[in-house]
């Protein structure tokens, strides 16, 4: 059984100290590799499944095959949780096209993939800080036209999240073409007139598991709900913004460009919908104990 600073790395449960990887690995070299983040709450996995197609979907996308079946990683991620279960944690796994024997751009036609997983605590006092209403800015979408691959090569998104906190803000909502698509870490929801809107899944943004069930719960919920692009002047014209991802959850953005939306406070949809997904995470929690 790993310890608590175990991390896994190609087949090993090793200390984090001492997980090492080659100079000539293409992820270091390239960013030639792909990723997931994937909750736990009280030792259980948020949604497993749905993160690990989407794992191998961005796989296959860059050309490269499975790297572990469904069960495996299920044995191997579990057991990296085990050790904190009573915690909330983050598991980070990421999968890289291997090292050569120098720097080369042409894809090798034989390699063998890293694979590398770790988890990290989720701080339950950062999200009650989200809770409270977050601040954005809109930006141009710098990056690259497949955004659907949940690529490790996430400089642009990093430069974008930064110049949101340069000026005070946690996130950054992209523009391309006069269209909103999503947070340079997140997934983006409006509300106009008790309708919750959500830009289609596309090469433009990543589809997310967490925006997929928030649209679950608000179905569940009788709310109204379409995937539809969304403008500029719909963006700003909105009674409620949120942006989601697997370890921010839901986060109500109360401030745009300066501007307060709506009264500047979370709106009330997003309270309802924030106490299903927190209605979800404590029955996951509770399935352990089934």
């Amino acid at each position: 059984m790993p310890s608590k600073l175990d991390v896994y790395l190609n087949g090993e449960f090793l200390p984090l100290a001492e997980a090492k990887v080659s100079v000539l690995d293409r992820g270091f070299l390239f960013a030639d590799g792909v990723y997931e983040v994937i909750p736990a709450y009280g030792g259980k996995l948020f949604r497993l499944q749905q993160h690990l197609d989407r794992l191998n979907n961005s796989l296959a996308a860059i050309r490269m095959k499975p790297v572990m079946d469904d069960l495996q990683w299920a044995e191997v991620l579990n057991r990296l949780v085990e050790p904190r279960a009573q915690l909330d944690q983050s598991v980070y796994l990421q999968v890289t096209r291997g090292s050569g024997s120098n720097r080369d751009h042409q894809l090798p036609t034989d390699y063998t993939p890293t694979t590398f997983a770790m988890c990290q605590t989720i701080p339950t006092n950062s999200l009650d800080s989200i809770a409270k209403g977050i601040k954005a800015i809109t930006l141009d979408d710098i990056r690259w036209d497949w955004c659907h691959i949940k690529s490790v090569a996430l400089l642009g998104n990093i430069l974008l999240k930064q110049q949101a906190s340069d000026q005070n803000c946690t996130e950054a909502i992209l523009l391309r073409d006069g269209f909103a698509t999503e947070g340079s870490a997140s997934n983006l929801f409006i509300v106009n007139k008790q309708q919750l809107i959500t830009p289609p899944k596309s090469h433009n943004l990543l589809p997310g598991i967490t925006r997929d069930l928030v649209l679950e719960l608000a179905m569940q919920a009788g709310v109204s709900c379409v995937e539809q692009e969304i403008s500029e002047q719909q963006l700003c014209d909105a009674d409620e913004i949120w942006l989601t991802s697997s370890t921010k959850e839901i986060m109500p953005v109360i401030e745009l460009n300066r501007q307060a939306v709506a009264d500047g406070q979370p709106g009330p949809l997003w309270k309802k919908i924030s106490s299903r997904y927190s209605n979800f995470k404590t029955q996951l929690r509770n399935q352990q104990h089934d």
